[in-house]
């Protein structure tokens, strides 16, 4: 029996646009950043900043339940 997870991601600046800025997502215990972005049709370059719980993260992290995920574009400017 796979056991689902609530997961709140939060999409910020570019990321949001065609999005909401918060998105509840529901996955299988054990999932890691990485499935969530592709979930979430995010490809990896537009990550700069990956948050769990406010603190720095990479794409392996393994979430939790109750996990919120805040996903950062680069920094575009000139």
């Amino acid at each position: 029996e796979v056991k689902l997870m609530k997961i709140k991601v939060r999409l910020f600046a570019t990321l949001r646009d065609g999005r909401d800025k918060e998105v509840m997502v529901e996955e299988a215990e054990g999932r890691t950043c990485r499935f969530v972005i592709q979930q979430l049709d995010i490809s990896e370059e537009d990550v700069a900043i990956l948050l769990v719980n406010g603190r720095d993260a990479g794409l392996e992290h393994v979430l939790h339940p109750e996990d919120v995920v805040s996903i950062f574009p680069p920094v575009g400017g000139g």
